[in-house]
């Protein structure tokens, strides 16, 4: 940890509080140079392990971008999408697993997507579950409208 002011590599930790309900820890720190005191944020990595094994930095705007995609032409704002991000950062987070591998990664974005757009959230499950035909959207949309109440008629 380098002072930000001095960039001395040597600091003492004066206060450390759980942040974001226990997601991170906020510490206060004094450096023993310069006397300044500062704050740092520690948080755990949040990894994906791709099917091939790689493994990647969770990225809530490449969340953001795969889920664009099934939203183009769709009324889904740019704040609808950032907060569907966060949604599935935090349902990843609680999971309480340092690597998540990409297909829970899916099922994250499923639910907070159906919620939001039920046509965006076909068009993503349709990729993301590899729907083959179109008994597959059939099935699909017969159980959508198994779970949800039925729209009032105009």
């Amino acid at each position: 940890m380098h002072c930000p002011y001095c960039r001395n590599t040597d600091s003492r930790v004066l206060d450390s509080r759980s942040a974001d309900e226990g997601a991170s820890i906020r510490r206060r720190r004094q450096c023993t140079a310069c006397d300044r005191r500062f704050t740092t944020i520690e948080q755990m990595q949040l990894v994906v392990v791709k099917k091939s094994g790689v493994v990647e930095p969770f990225s809530r705007e490449k969340v953001v971008r795969g889920v664009r995609k099934a939203c183009k032409g769709r009324p889904v704002t740019e704040a609808d999408l950032a907060k569907l991000g966060q949604r599935v950062e935090e349902a990843l987070r609680a999971s309480g697993q340092a690597e998540v591998p990409t297909q829970e990664v899916g099922v994250a974005i499923l639910g907070p997507l159906s919620e939001l757009d039920p046509v965006a959230y076909l068009r993503f499950a349709s990729v993301y579950n590899h729907y083959q035909s179109v008994d597959d959207f059939l099935c699909e949309i017969e159980r959508m409208q198994s779970d949800q109440p039925a729209l009032p008629a105009n």
